[in-house]
């Protein structure tokens, strides 16, 4: 009866064993870990030298990584690396965008173009000895029916007489002219008066009388055409002429 039990006992726990072997061949395999993840880009651009002036150029250099689709903006599609000239007009952002199975990646350079300096106005022409003359020396003018000079004339004379003697190269003649009162033969004298009245102050003054030469117009030559002591005022001058 005891080795019947003890055999019992032992085929119960040989089909356990097989039960449980049977169990451990079904068991499912765990799943392969994933992939990993692709690569994000990288990329870099810069220019050199960043600063130029119109009409110069630069090099553009950039270089990116993990990309298929690099481009430059004014540029257009590149090659994932190199370098280009550029000449702009006018200061530019160079922006790259550099993309691929990881994501985008972008970057910018920033050149800097300085207009070109202003041209140089030429300098102004000297004026000549002639336009200093006509600029600078006065007429002298005269009451009616007189060939003294004013005394409000004084500050002329002496302002030409201190032209002509910085100039003393300069000959000139000095111009009698009337208004249009009286006959021709007595403006034509009375003119002649106001002209060597005038070279007389000069003289005095310091200019050589042999620069001076002296001519008498009378009222053949108004400078004014009007009939009143406004423009009648104006003809009676001694008036200077350069000579060439």
């Amino acid at each position: 009866m005891k080795h019947q039990t003890l055999k019992a006992l032992a085929t119960v726990i040989a089909l356990a064993a097989v039960l449980m072997l049977g169990a451990c061949h079904k068991k499912t395999a765990p799943p392969p870990p994933p992939p990993p993840a692709p690569a994000a880009p990288t990329a870099s651009i810069s220019v050199s030298p960043d600063t130029i002036a119109q009409g110069q150029s630069a090099t553009l250099t950039w270089q990116t990584s993990n990309a298929t689709d690099v481009s430059i903006d004014g540029i257009g599609a590149v090659q994932p690396g190199g370098s280009q000239q550029v000449n702009p007009t006018d200061s530019t952002t160079y922006h790259l965008v550099a993309k691929g199975s990881g994501g985008t990646q972008e970057a910018t350079t920033r050149l800097t173009v300085t207009p070109p300096p202003a041209a140089e106005a030429p300098p102004a022409p000297s004026p000549s000895e002639e336009d200093l003359f006509g600029h600078t020396v006065k007429d002298i003018y005269f009451d009616y029916d007189k060939s003294d000079v004013r005394a409000d004339q004084q500050a002329s004379i002496q302002a030409d007489m201190l032209f002509l003697n910085q100039h003393s190269n300069i000959g000139f003649t000095i111009e009698g002219h009337c208004d249009d009162r009286g006959s021709t033969e007595y403006n034509l004298a009375l003119g002649d008066q106001r002209a060597s009245a005038v070279k007389n102050a000069l003289t005095t003054a310091g200019v050589n009388a042999s620069r001076i030469k002296t001519i008498s117009y009378g009222k053949e030559k108004p400078f004014c055409l009007e009939d009143n002591e406004g423009c009648w005022q104006q003809n009676r001058r001694g008036h200077f002429v350069y000579q060439k």
